[in-house]
This record gives structure tokens, sequence and C-alpha cells, in this order.
């Protein structure tokens, strides 16, 4: 049985998401199913779109443009300038992906870039970000942040801190959560059935033995020694330097790294348009572009539909396989 559509969130009317939607539904309206939630007032002007009254009616057809869950929002879409009126609107469009997806009526969740600053200011959003707010919604104690492409996955233990805080607040029981929580993702969402997981080391050459640093003898390792004796294929820690080109890649089905960009500066320089915005440790799949608002080209039709093409692809992937 098919699994239902993906829900694609409209995130910040001001920015790039409503010639996004229109982009990609060209794109993938015969290989993807899914549906924008959002107001379709701030699709760009003569964009061919259906309204919809339920997820399942995007099954009925591929004509008629995309499949539009109406969301009305207060104000017209002024590119490039967020409206606070429209704040609680893209917050409340998360709220509704999200309940559709714990009905079951989505069968996983792509959301279009947000800007925190106009959703704090226009409407008081008190959390850190989109993942973070998700995570509430969804009750999850703890989630992860994964990069993935065709070529590479990656999970930064530590990510938007500074990098003299990284070994302070890279602890035994962050890294092993990570790990774990990566581990049950890549069989249960992925597919993997044997994960195979590569760690990075902290230090140049991992250390190189307690010369260039301790925190592989005194943290890391012990943490990998305990999680391989509960039966999990780790490898490391490793050089970062040596485990990103082709062959080191195909030993493992993703790295976890010990900082924000020693995890995506491989994966964007490998495959910057492909990359995809995955979290982990959800009760459903959410997958996101990995790039933001762009104010600076809204309205101007020069959108890059790559990311968001390779985000929805993956959540309907991913909800095939798990649907299996």
């Amino acid at each position: 049985m098919s699994p239902a559509p993906v829900a694609l969130t409209c995130g910040e009317p001001a920015g790039i998401g409503p010639e996004l939607a229109v982009a990609v539904w060209e794109i993938l309206r015969q290989d993807v199913p899914f549906f924008w939630i959002g107001d379709p007032a701030h699709l760009p002007a003569g964009s061919e779109h259906r309204l919809i009254d339920r997820p399942d009616a995007v099954h009925d057809t591929t004509e008629g443009g995309l499949p539009v869950l109406a969301h009305a929002f207060d104000g017209a879409r002024v590119p490039g300038m967020p409206q606070p009126a429209q704040a609680q609107g893209v917050i409340d469009v998360i709220a509704r992906a999200v309940a559709l997806a714990q009905s079951g009526a989505a069968s996983a969740i792509c959301t279009l870039p947000i800007h925190k600053q106009a959703l704090q200011e226009g409407a008081g959003f008190a959390w850190p970000g989109h993942t973070e707010y998700l995570a509430h919604l969804a009750g999850a104690d703890e989630v992860v942040m994964m990069l993935a492409s065709p070529q590479l996955r990656v999970v930064p233990a530590t990510i938007h801190i500074p990098l003299s805080k990284v070994p302070t607040a890279l602890t035994a029981d962050l890294l092993a959560q990570r790990i774990r929580i990566t581990h049950d993702s890549l069989r249960r969402q992925f597919g993997v059935v044997s994960p195979r997981i590569a760690v990075a080391g902290l230090n140049p050459h991992a250390g190189e033995g307690g010369r260039m640093g301790r925190e592989e003898i005194d943290l890391i390792i012990p943490v990998l020694d305990a999680l391989r004796a509960e039966g999990l294929d780790l490898r490391g820690p490793m050089s970062a330097d040596t485990m990103f080109h082709a062959a080191a890649r195909a030993q493992y089905d993703a790295a976890i790294c010990m900082y924000h960009d020693q995890a995506l500066i491989p994966i964007k320089t490998l495959d910057f348009d492909q990359g995809v915005n995955v979290t982990l440790g959800l009760p459903f799949i959410r997958t996101s572009p990995d790039h933001g608002t762009a104010f600076d080209i809204a309205g101007t039709g020069l959108t890059n539909p790559s990311s968001t093409v390779a985000a929805l692809r993956m959540a309907w992937n991913m909800a095939k396989g798990r649907s299996a």
C-alpha cells in the first residue's frame, strides 16, 4: 500500500518558499505525491494550483497544478519583507503539518525555511529554531540533525556553538545519544539493516595517541567501546582528514562528527545542491532543504529548487521504506 502524501509547509511567506513550492511541483508531480500548506494568495501570480480539502485528494489527479491545503494568513505577501501579522500563521502551519503526520494523513513533513527573528518579533516564538519546535510538538526528548545526500550522511555531535566551547560541550552522554539515535534512525527510517557508523576524532589525526589531545583516549574511545559491546558497528575514532574520500565513504552508512564544520564542510563540498537536513529522533519523518529564506532573491524567479526537490524525494523514499 502506498504511503500517504508528504506535507510541504509554507515557511516564511516573504522568502523563496512560495516560488519553491510551485517549482518543485513542476518537477516532481509525477514522482512524489505532496501538498503545500499555506495561503494560495501568497503563491506567485498566475501559478497553477488546485485547492484540496484533505491530503489524500492529492492522489485524485496530477492535473490542475500544485495541490494546496489552504491556510489563511493576515495580509498579502511582500517578498523580502516579513510581515509581523503573518508570523503566527507560519507557526500554525508547522503545527498543522505535525498533526497530519501524527494522524497518518501525511507520511512525512518537508519544511520550507522559516525566519526565526521574524517569528520571535511577530509572535513571540519561544524556541531556538524549527527543529526544537517540532520536537516540542512531537514530545521528543532528544533530536539529532543529519545532513544527507546520495553521497554522504553526516551528523554533528555539537552544532551551533563556538569552536572554543566544543571540548566542554562534548560529553560521553551526548556522544552516546547522538550515535544511538543515528543508529536507530538508519534502521527505522533509511532501511539500513546493519548500520555501519564512522566516528571522527576531535583533534587532528584523531589525537595521534594523545600527542595532539586526549579527548579521543579519555572520552571518545570509551563511548565507542561501550556501544560496541551493545552490538553497534562503529569505526573510529578516525582522522577527519581521511574519512571523506570516495573509498572511505564506501565503508560506512553515516559519519558522526564532533563539531559543525567538521560535518558540514565535506557534504557541502561533495553535494552542495543535493544536501538535505533530516531530523532524527522524531516519531515522524522530517526533511528540509539545506538553505535559508533567501530574502534577497524572493520574488525574482531566481530560486534554485534542487535542495527542496532532494528533500521531498528523500522524505518520500523514507516513507516508502518505513511502510514496506
